[in-house]
């Protein structure tokens, strides 16, 4: 979805609007993307580390165990001389939204897993000739009903 740059910038533009926790990020960010994307822990806390390490971010007082991050003077800087890249960046994540919104495809996906798994399993237990050219007629046939949806 996005390059290691991009990401810090997105991250730095939710963390400017509220001071956030990692996990925090990641949920936005999902949200933002109804559920498409979710920047995965592995990438957004070595991010996070950059951003303070850059003196972008800086870690504030929290309850409890996660660390809450807030944006710095430099990054308020930072985050105003890339507005026109930020403004790019979020009408992608609304973009992917939007297009999530339009197809929600976890049906589609749920049915091909399944079908795959069945043939897997018929495949490795052994199908007679006949019965695999009639599994081979019935894909034929469903896959061109579809396509003339």
């Amino acid at each position: 979805m996005f390059d290691g740059g991009e990401l810090r910038l997105v991250l730095l533009k939710l963390i400017a609007e509220t001071p956030r926790h990692g996990y925090d990020l990641i949920r936005v960010i999902e949200e933002r993307t109804s559920g498409a994307y979710a920047p995965s822990p592995g990438v957004v806390y070595p991010t996070l580390t950059l951003l303070t390490d850059m003196d972008l971010i800086t870690e504030t007082a929290s309850e409890g165990a996660r660390k809450l991050f807030a944006t710095t003077p430099k990054g308020i800087e930072h985050l105003e001389k890339q507005s026109e890249a930020i403004e790019a960046l979020f009408k992608r994540l609304d973009a992917v939204s939007q297009e999530q919104e339009r197809t929600d495809v976890v049906p589609v996906r749920r049915a091909m897993h399944n079908l795959r798994a069945v043939l897997q399993n018929r495949l490795t237990a052994g199908m007679e000739e006949e019965k695999l050219q009639a599994a081979v007629a019935l894909i034929d046939e469903v896959a061109g009903k579809i396509e003339r949806l």
